[in-house]
């Protein structure tokens, strides 16, 4: 049998996380992408979207200011879009953001897109990450047979690059004619890289509402009727409790390795790493913190899965705890044997003659040879003595009755 209080405390506990669990029905989850779109704010939307789901939202509001980010993380939060039962907006915002690249492409996949005054919408054409361009031929090279790699090279990059921008056109295109907006001004950002105010993009059917703030965009979508998933949804927004999902520590810490300039430095570490621990093998230190860097690199460019790069991370992770404790064990040894040699030094000497330094020795005979020759001795007489001609010794005609070195 429970005491009292414990029941009391264990009923209280209940009560709160019920309370905490459950959503208010109906709401508007306000979702927030500030910053480079990669596998951290992918995985964010995601679960988002997800939890909307399970708390029986009615719309989930996706605040976007982003320069882009990697195709991957837009394909897979358009693919979470399309899939949701739930209507989602778009809505870029405050005044002064944007939508550049892939922000583009999850504005044309969401069922409502809006935009605030004095943002805009940015060029849509995809960009290879650490590829400088085509290289310019040197001045002063000779043409003829030297021209033919460098001509077979650029036509390489122009066929990749045309490869790349048909099909990010085309996926726009697709979404713009999904959603009814505007398919040609959305196949120009991609080919022109042309871009778009607040109020060219509502004039233009690129965007379909434009709205001073939260409450401005709810007010104007009350009522309105969406389909989502096949199913028609229509929305009570006015009035209706908005609830915010800001991004928690986990999303923030990964949304800072994840950023596609901070995995090329990444990169480069590893890679660095690496070649000092294959040019001096056994230091440990070199190969464990590149492979590390290389995988955190590599799931940052969504070039390995997260599952995959944990085990990865756990693997390297025993060989660094061992160094580590190798380390410290080695460390703790250094210091007891150095604490042993400073002690060992403050002890008085026991063996030569610097043991003798400072001793009292009793006098038992005194030979007829002179024990003093050599030495410098000092005698202690309970009586005076008289000192001989020959001083320097400090030797008298009388016993000693003590000796001290």
């Amino acid at each position: 049998m429970l005491p009292g209080w414990l029941r009391l405390c264990l009923c209280a506990l209940i009560l709160c996380g019920s309370v905490g669990a459950s959503a208010v029905p109906g709401a508007v989850v306000r979702l927030q992408v500030d910053g480079v779109i990669g596998p951290a704010s992918a995985d964010y939307l995601v679960r988002g979207l997800a939890k909307a789901v399970d708390e029986g939202a009615q719309l989930v509001l996706i605040e976007i200011d982003t320069p882009g980010g990697l195709d991957s993380s837009m394909r897979a939060i358009i693919k979470a879009i399309l899939a949701s039962p739930i209507p989602v907006a778009s809505y870029v915002a405050p005044g002064g953001a944007r939508a550049a690249s892939a922000g583009t492409y999850i504005l044309y996949a969401s069922h409502v897109a809006a935009m605030a005054p004095w943002t805009n919408l940015a060029a849509a054409t995809p960009v290879a990450i650490g590829m400088p361009g085509s290289p310019s031929k040197p001045e002063g090279a000779d043409k003829g047979e030297t021209d033919k790699p460098a001509q077979g090279e650029r036509g390489s990059a122009d066929v990749m690059t045309a490869k790349q921008v048909n099909d990010a056109a085309a996926y726009i295109r697709g979404l713009a004619n999904m959603r009814g907006r505007n398919a040609e001004w959305a196949e120009r950002a991609v080919r022109e890289a042309v871009s778009l105010s607040a109020e060219e993009a509502l004039e233009q059917k690129v965007i379909d509402y434009l709205a001073t703030d939260l409450n401005d965009l709810l007010r104007q979508l009350d009522g309105k009727t969406l389909p989502a998933a096949g199913v028609e949804v229509t929305l009570a927004t006015a009035g209706a409790p908005l609830i915010s999902h800001a991004p928690d520590w986990r999303t923030r810490l990964l949304a800072v390795i994840t950023n596609p300039s901070v995995a090329l430095i990444l990169m480069m570490i590893g890679v660095y790493g690496l070649f000092f621990e294959f040019s001096k093998p056994g230091s440990g230190i070199g190969g464990v913190l590149g492979g590390i860097s290389l995988i955190l690199a590599l799931y940052a460019l969504q070039l390995l899965p997260v599952n995959y790069a944990g085990v990865a991370l756990i693997l390297l992770g025993i060989p660094l705890a061992l160094i580590v404790t190798l380390a410290l064990t080695s460390a703790g040894l250094i210091l007891a044997i150095l604490g042993m040699a400073l002690k060992a030094r403050r002890r008085q000497q026991v063996a030569g003659d610097s043991g003798l330094v400072g001793s009292l020795v009793a006098v038992a005979a005194v030979q007829a040879e002179d024990p003093c020759q050599n030495r410098r001795w000092c005698r202690f007489c309970s009586e005076p003595r008289r000192v001989s001609a020959r001083s320097s010794n400090r030797r008298s005609n009388a016993p000693w009755s003590a000796l001290q070195w």
